[in-house]
């Protein structure tokens, strides 16, 4: 993580400081759970709380210099603080008892956030695309213009995929909200069940079906999978809104603030920042899922492999892909629509968008398909070249049997877009 791409709450959370508390988080629902049991002395754990200890990531890092393993440094400094009473903490307990635990804390606090973020994203293009339901623009494939769609029902698309892709977070939160206290492969050979249960409850976990000396790994990969998803819906919003903002385009464009610069050489340019830096770090969200599907295959109870990977990915890719839900909620609420030069891009088009509905009606008046076509696409290709409108051309070919009643009918356009407000709603209903 840097800073420049950090949001404060997911800092704070990944921080050696909120590491440290919630592997003591752990620790000490273990041992209420034992104490419960009979293993530990009663009162074991109330006794370190009550010292309120506060821990020292210096020290803990100064420790594991020696020990070369951070837990056992870990223990150690809480015995350090918490004198004779820390003897009890993780017994029968191996390491990964608490890192995976503790893991799953975490990262079900940051998709919780992520969550919140999409929330507030979705939100955004739910009240953009109602505002622009009627909105006519040309829409494009391949680059090229297509027939006519609304923004407001582009934008409704972009909805209704973040809000699959929240459905996937939300799943994969379920997913990743699993702990183990189960010993060191797993079997309980000095705990229980019942210990397991009691302690992950208190902390708001469900036990792992079948543990080895860790948490199965294709639990992590699924949600590693999610945030790459959500992070690709963005940058499929991103990359529209760069290609509306180009000059030769202009129908849409980021919002461009009192004071803001777009060159240090080019006093009057207006870039689409927030799109392409969107794009950029929707790379690195991506990039997290290959290693998280890598770390599945692990050798037989456990390796370490995951680890350093996971050390890396599991603060890089929330805390980037938070930065993005941020970015693109602003992005959404800010953009500048221009109408009118959606208006005349589609007339540049020559009305040639109305081509399938000429096709069609010559089909009903009992032209073969492929017939119609070629009349349809000799006149349109009339126009494209500047020969005639398209209109026109159609009126004057003597083997389009459609009058000029009908021809008018064809080219309408309320009549195109009439279920572009229904569209949307019904995106919106999801």
């Amino acid at each position: 993580m840097i800073p420049r791409y950090t949001p404060k709450d997911m800092g704070a959370l990944w921080s050696a400081e909120r590491r440290f508390a919630t592997w003591l988080e752990v620790e000490l629902a273990a041992c209420d759970a034992m104490e419960g049991a009979g293993l530990v002395p009663a009162g074991t754990a109330k006794a370190i709380r009550d010292k309120k200890l506060t821990l020292d990531a210096d020290r803990i890092e100064e420790i594991e210099r020696t020990t070369k393993h951070d837990v056992i440094a870990f223990l150690t400094h809480v015995e350090e603080l918490a004198g004779a009473p820390a003897r009890w903490l993780h017994r029968g307990m191996t390491s990964s008892d608490v890192l995976d635990t503790s893991l799953a804390m975490l990262l079900r606090d940051a998709t919780d956030a992520l969550l919140s973020r999409l929330d507030a994203v979705t939100r955004a293009l739910a009240a953009r695309a109602r505002e622009h339901a009627k909105t006519p623009m040309i829409g494009r494939s391949h680059g090229i213009f297509a027939e006519p769609v609304t923004f407001g029902v582009v934008l409704a698309g972009h909805y209704a995929e973040l809000r699959r892709g929240h459905e996937r977070l939300r799943r994969a939160r379920a997913e990743i909200a699993v702990g183990k206290i189960a010993g060191a492969v797993g079997t309980y050979a000095h705990l229980s069940p019942e210990i397991e249960s009691r302690a992950l409850e208190a902390l708001g976990l469900s036990p792992e079906t079948v543990s080895t000396q860790i948490v199965p790994r294709d639990r992590h990969a699924e949600l590693y999978c999610a945030m790459a998803l959500v992070a690709a819906s963005i940058e499929r919003l991103a990359t529209n809104v760069r290609h509306w903002q180009r000059s030769e385009v202009g129908e849409v464009e980021e919002a461009f603030t009192v004071g803001q610069k777009g060159s240090s050489a080019m006093p009057h340019k207006r870039n689409p920042i927030l799109s392409e830096n969107l794009c950029g770090l929707s790379r690195v969200v991506r990039a997290a899922a290959v290693p998280a599907l890598e770390n599945v295959a692990l050798w037989h109870e456990r390796d370490i492999s995951h680890s350093s990977v996971e050390r890396m990915t599991a603060p890089d890719a929330t805390a980037s892909l938070a930065f993005m839900l941020d970015r693109t909620r602003g992005l959404v609420e800010g953009l500048v629509a221009y109408p009118q030069r959606m208006k005349e891009n589609l007339d540049r088009a020559g009305e040639l968008y109305f081509s399938e509905a000429v096709l069609l009606a010559l089909v009903e008046t009992g032209l073969g398909r492929q017939d119609a076509y070629v009349l349809v696409q000799r006149n349109a290709m009339r126009a494209w070249k500047g020969d005639g409108t398209f209109r026109d051309n159609l009126a004057k070919d003597a083997d389009v049997k459609l009058s000029a009643e009908k021809l008018t009918a064809l080219f309408d356009l309320d009549h195109a877009l009439r279920y572009a407000p229904a569209i949307v709603e019904r995106a919106l209903a999801q």
